[in-house]
Parts: C-alpha cells; structure tokens; sequence
C-alpha cells in the first residue's frame, strides 16, 4: 500500500496557523490537535482520521479547520485585499487554497497542487478575475 506523502514530508509536523503579517486571512491552516505532531504520529493513532483529512475536504482535524473552510478563508481575504500588488510569504497549504479560490476550482484539487519550497506563486488580475503564474524562483 502506498503511503500518502514522502518519507521526508511525513516527518514534517504540523503547524499552528502561523500568522501572515500584513494579512490575517492568509495565515496558516489550523490543524487543531494536530499541530506539533507528525503525519505519522497522527495517522498511527488515527489512520481513518489522516484518510478523512487526505480524502474529504469538509473534514476537520479535532480542534481545526477543513480544506473547505480553509479555500473560504483564504479566497475571501484574496477578495478583499484593496487594488494594488501585494506580496506575501505564506505556507503552502495557503497557496493551495489561493490557487483553488481564485480559479474556482473544486476543493478536492487542493491536495492536487504541489507547491514547490522556495518559489513564487502570482495571483493577478482584477473583479475578481485570477491568473495563475506558478513556481517562478524566489528573486526574479
């Protein structure tokens, strides 16, 4: 059976919905009693918990919150953000959500996007109308 993630990835903990400065809508998801643990650690206590997460995008860890509440969020800040060019550093589960809001996308394509470490993700456009550039390297 394969494993859902990569050996490196499942070590990885979960976070604490970071913030984002400058915008509290893009902070990090939050993983409820999740956070600080790893794939792993969770998902050997819970394995149908990590498959519901993995697979429904309404599910909640205990405590956090879904894919799906996670896309509203995120899309609703992206709405709101007032004309001009914003920039900001955010987790790649924002990202994620960024690029499923902004092309309407269904949730399930959440865990479909790879998000590359270190690269650029561009959002532009206007009433709300989205194009996507993705993984430009950090700098250019």
């Amino acid at each position: 059976m394969r494993r859902p993630f990569g050996d490196a990835s499942r070590q990885v903990r979960f976070g604490h919905g970071d913030p984002c400065p400058q915008y509290a809508g893009l902070q990090g998801p939050d993983t409820g009693e999740w956070a600080g643990r790893t794939l792993d650690e969770v998902a050997a206590e819970d394995p149908a918990a990590v498959r519901s997460w993995l697979t429904d995008p309404d599910y909640a860890p205990p405590g956090g919150e879904s894919v799906t509440a996670l896309i509203a969020r995120v899309g609703a800040a992206l709405a709101a953000l007032p004309t001009g060019t914003h920039r900001a550093v955010v987790d790649q589960a924002v990202v994620r959500a960024a690029v499923v809001s902004a092309l309407e996308l269904p949730a399930a394509a959440f865990w479909r996007l790879d998000v590359r470490p270190d690269t650029v993700t561009s959002l532009t456009g206007r009433l709300g109308r989205w194009n996507l550039q993705l993984g430009q390297p950090v700098g250019k």
